[in-house]
């Protein structure tokens, strides 16, 4: 099998327009969650998020492309361009045609369902855009960032809710390292913050009214984010030949399903996961110096996250690190494992542990080390990114400092 290899990185969302602002702002463990600005906010009960502010589509995208291109398109191109600019990769011929694009999105369009169901139901219109469709579709992003960079190799969208980054990253990590592709753009996109898209989310009465408090004791629940994160997933000799910069290995991933409850978690299937990355990467427990966890602020999940740690890491669960950055940057459902894949490569890179910001008081139920309010400074050789999501879908991906 073949090493594989990460050699750029992009991001947009709540915490910055880029890898370099966002990195920053976890190490200094800032908030980018706030009060939501858009139509009908005030019909909302929960009206904060992590919103992208500043985001001025119409200075990066032409008017034919804005016809085309959802916000969670835009932040996927966003990204995408950052990531290609680090890496240096060039796609043309044989590389070009083995190489390709895997995305997560939960979501795909919301804001365009969104905008056009006003627009028949509200204002009472009998017709909407033509390119409505090719918009709001979930594989609009991969298709486009497959056009925009000649990607002419295996492209499509994993749609797992809560996992579906992690998911997603996890096909581009197997395609390369069985040698299918040489070269992969992976992660995902979001942007669910429009008033169908919360609306829909308070139904289900798991989101806070005030902030994302993961792993305390007065947690209420959990907080919606949007932005994208995307990544180059490349075959380390060829990386190595034409003098890529790495940022760190992709070693291990495994996935479960829970097959019990379509909301709540279950310990076991978790559990199956983490001990199933490790096994893939062949991985020891106690080598484990960090885990991103899904860490969403709402009981059930955290209390079931740090049990499933604890049985898989037994005493060594005690000297881990384990943060949720979902504390700073909010729950970007399908795109989350993608941006929290940053503080990962942080860890690893430059020995800073992204902290779990809005921790007030100790819960006996989550009573790991979840690195508290401030960053710390640690190094660290192998991390783990859990995803856990609704309908019992579990996937984590493990990487490793090269």
């Amino acid at each position: 099998m073949k090493r594989v290899v990460i050699t750029g990185a992009g991001t947009i969302n709540a915490l910055g327009h880029s890898v370099p602002e966002t990195l920053e702002a976890m190490r200094e463990g800032r908030c980018g969650i706030g009060d939501l600005e858009f139509r009908d906010v005030e019909r909302l009960s929960i009206r904060i998020g992590g919103q992208v502010r500043g985001f001025e589509a119409e200075g990066r995208f032409n008017r034919q492309q804005m016809s085309l291109y959802d916000r969670f398109t835009q932040f996927t191109l966003t990204a995408a361009k950052e990531a290609l600019a680090q890496s240096g990769i060039e796609f043309h011929g044989e590389l070009a045609a083995k190489s390709g694009v895997v995305l997560g999105t939960a979501g795909g369009g919301v804001s365009t369902w969104d905008d056009n169901y006003r627009s028949v139901y509200e204002d009472g219109k009998n017709r909407v855009h033509p390119f409505v469709v090719p918009k709001l579709m979930n594989n609009a992003a991969a298709s486009h960032v497959s056009m925009e960079y000649n990607l002419k190799g295996p492209s499509f969208t994993v749609s797992t809710a809560c996992a579906s980054s992690n998911h997603a990253m996890a096909q581009a990590f197997q395609m390369v390292r069985s040698g299918m592709s040489p070269a992969m753009l992976t992660g995902g996109s979001e942007s669910m913050l429009c008033f169908g898209g919360v609306k829909a989310w308070e139904g289900l009465r798991v989101m806070s009214k005030d902030a994302c408090r993961p792993f305390s004791a007065n947690r209420n629940g959990m907080v919606q984010g949007e932005g994208a994160g995307i990544f180059v997933f490349e075959e380390y000799e060829h990386a190595k030949k034409r003098g890529a910069e790495i940022l760190c290995e992709v070693v291990g991933f495994a996935m479960s399903s829970d097959a019990s409850d379509i909301v709540m978690p279950s310990k076991q299937g978790a559990a199956r996961a983490i001990s199933g990355a490790l096994a893939d990467g062949k991985i020891s427990a106690d080598s484990v110096g960090y885990i991103n966890a899904h860490g969403t602020g709402t009981a059930a999940n955290d209390k079931t996250e740090c049990a499933a740690v604890a049985d898989v890491f037994g005493p060594h669960a005690d000297n881990l690190m384990i943060s949720s950055t979902k504390s700073m940057h909010g729950h970007l459902i399908g795109g989350t494992g993608a941006v929290e894949l940053l503080a990962c490569i942080m860890a690893l890179r430059d020995g800073v542990i992204a902290p779990t910001i809005g921790y007030e008081e100790p819960d006996p139920e989550c009573a790991l080390d979840v690195v508290p309010n401030e960053a710390r400074e640690a190094q660290v050789d192998v991390a783990l990114s859990n995803a856990f999501a609704f309908g019992g879908l579990n996937a984590v991906l493990a990487l490793k400092k090269v």
